[in-house]
Order: C-alpha cells, then sequence, then structure tokens
C-alpha cells in the first residue's frame, strides 16, 4: 500500500460511524420538525407546500454542494454567493440573445476561474481561506455590477427554463438535478483518490502532506468544483427566476452556510459530507417555509438562520467533531 493509501486510510478509517450517527440525528430532526409544522399550520401537509418546500430545498442544496466539499477540507468559501451572480449575469447576457450553448459555458467557465483563483490563493499564495475567499466575493459582485449596469436581464428561452421551473413525472427538475447531484458527489467523496483525500486534508492537513499526498493540487481542485458548482447553481437560479441582474446571489451565502452546518459537517473540517448536506437543506427549507407559513417577518428569518449557524457550531465543539485531529 502506498504511502499516500496509508495515510489516508488511517485518516478516514474512524469516520463511519460519526457519518451514520450524524445522518440519523439530523433525520430526527427532520421527522420531529414535520411533525411540529403539521401541527402548527394547516397548510402545511398540501401537495403543493411539499413541492414548494422540494424546490426550495433543491436551490439550496446546489448552492451548499460545492461549499460542502471546501468546508470538509477544513477550508470556508465565502464567495459562492457573488460566483453565482457573476456567472448567471454573463449566462442570462448570452442566452437572451440566443447563445445557448456559449451561455451554459459561460456560466460553467466563470465559476472553474474564480474558483481556481480562490485555490491557488490559497495554497500558492498561503493567504487564509476566509480571506482569499472574501476577495474574490467583492470582485466578483463588481464585475457583476460593471457587467449589468444597472439593467436587468429577463424573458429566457422556454426550453432553457425547463431545468429551473419544469417538471418530469410530476416531480421539480431542480428536485432531479439535486438528487443525481447528491449520488455523484457521495460516489466521489467515498469512492475517489480525490474523496479520500479532502477527508485526510480536513482532518489533518500536514499527516496528510507527509504522507505524500498532493495537497496543493487537490485542494485546487476542491475550490475549482465549489466554483463550478456555483456557476450551475446560477444556471439553474435564472432557470427558476426568468431573470438575471447585478444583486443575484447577494442574499444566498447565508443560507448555504446554514444548511451545511445543519447538515453535520463540521466547519473545522474532515468530518460531515454530501447526504447531510442534503438533508441540512431540506431542513432550513422547511423552518423557512414554516416561518413563512405562520406569518413571521422577513428580518426574524434571518435571525433564526444565524442562531442555526451558532447552535450547529456549538453542538460540533461540544459533540467532539474535533475528534479525528487528536
Amino acid at each position: 500500500m502506498s504511502a499516500e493509501a496509508t495515510g489516508t486510510a488511517t485518516l478516514v478509517g474512524a469516520l463511519p460511524a460519526d457519518r451514520l450517527f450524524v445522518i440519523a440525528s439530523r433525520l430526527i430532526a427532520l421527522i420531529l420538525l414535520v411533525a411540529v409544522l403539521s401541527v402548527l399550520s394547516p397548510y402545511f401537509l398540501t401537495w403543493s407546500n411539499f413541492i414548494n418546500v422540494m424546490r426550495q430545498a433543491a436551490l439550496q442544496f446546489l448552492m451548499a454542494a460545492g461549499l460542502t466539499l471546501v468546508v470538509l477540507t477544513g477550508g470556508i468559501d465565502l464567495a459562492v454567493g457573488a460566483m453565482l451572480g457573476l456567472a448567471a449575469c454573463l449566462s442570462a447576457s448570452l442566452i437572451s440573445q440566443g447563445y445557448l450553448a456559449l451561455g451554459i459555458a459561460a456560466a460553467l467557465l466563470c465559476g472553474l476561474g474564480c474558483g481556481t483563483v480562490n485555490g491557488m490563493l490559497v495554497t500558492y499564495g498561503r493567504i487564509p481561506p476566509f480571506i482569499a475567499t472574501y476577495g474574490m466575493l467583492w470582485i466578483a459582485h463588481g464585475l457583476g455590477y460593471v457587467f449589468m449596469k444597472g439593467e436587468v436581464i429577463y424573458g429566457l428561452p422556454e426550453g432553457f427554463r425547463l431545468i429551473g421551473a419544469g417538471f418530469l413525472w410530476g416531480i421539480p427538475i431542480p428536485v432531479l438535478i439535486a438528487a443525481a447531484l447528491v449520488v455523484v458527489l457521495h460516489v466521489l467523496l467515498h469512492a475517489t483518490v480525490l474523496g479520500r483525500a479532502i477527508y485526510a486534508i480536513g482532518g489533518n492537513p500536514i499527516a496528510a502532506r507527509l504522507s505524500g499526498m498532493p495537497v496543493t493540487r487537490h485542494l485546487i481542485t476542491v475550490y475549482a468544483l465549489s466554483g463550478v458548482l456555483a456557476g450551475f447553481a446560477g444556471l439553474v437560479v435564472i432557470a427558476r427566476v426568468n431573470a438575471a441582474d447585478s444583486s443575484l446571489g447577494e442574499d444566498l451565502l447565508l443560507p448555504a452556510i446554514a444548511a451545511v452546518c445543519l447538515g453535520g459537517t463540521s466547519l473545522f473540517g474532515g468530518v460531515g459530507g454530501i447526504v447531510g448536506t442534503a438533508i441540512g437543506s431540506v431542513i432550513l427549507a422547511l423552518i423557512v417555509n414554516g416561518l413563512n407559513l405562520l406569518g413571521v417577518q422577513t428580518f426574524w428569518q434571518n435571525a433564526v438562520m444565524g442562531g442555526i449557524i451558532l447552535l450547529s457550531v456549538l453542538a460540533d465543539q461540544l459533540g467532539g467533531a474535533r475528534l479525528i485531529r487528536q
């Protein structure tokens, strides 16, 4: 067995039981939340509300999926919302002029470029992920405002809008896309060298480097994937709302972080997974939906999400989520 494989196996071997416990605890929380909301609101257990919740959860998951990969390495990507917004604006501009394939490629390449720069700043530039991605957040937002010049693009082709607003077998297409992405990323995390490296780097980056693992290359790949997934999420969002403007993505970062934390992915890295984030996205969508049904004002909803992040991180600490580093 190679040094990399040995190091990875040592670092990851203790995780499966932890992941099962996290997923089970989140499922219990999900069931309890459904039960409570069913009692509090007569409109909760309706098919139309269920579809609305699942569609919102799917869009939320698409935002949080790439962030999950970064957080698993012990980093953070504060630019996911800004990258989504910039990619969406570039894409909408081209698609509205009839260049569908070029518009889709532009969104993905925009995310890839921004994410790769983030990864290079973190690795070669040795800039802390918080600072590097925070800088990219402002750069992407600024470029979006310059590109759009205060204009709003709307009226995208119906064929394109299917990925955000269409249905297949009675199920919203974004939900099917999110489900497929859960499977793909779960396989990536648990059946590939990159996936094992992500957990190893998040668990103990020094040990991962000493084991011969190409940590720099893997980190750049992870940040690049986060960017690509943000760009893809931008495509689904503009297909859903049938419009794009420079402010798109500004309010999406906090919910994405909340979904990752709710899913049990440790902000210290090495613990968690993509299935947990999917469950966390559903829980978050249920919370927001329940607050809306109960008539809770928007600013209280933001306060609730902030509290969710704090409580999740506190539980992370008290529950010994850093056990893998010991």
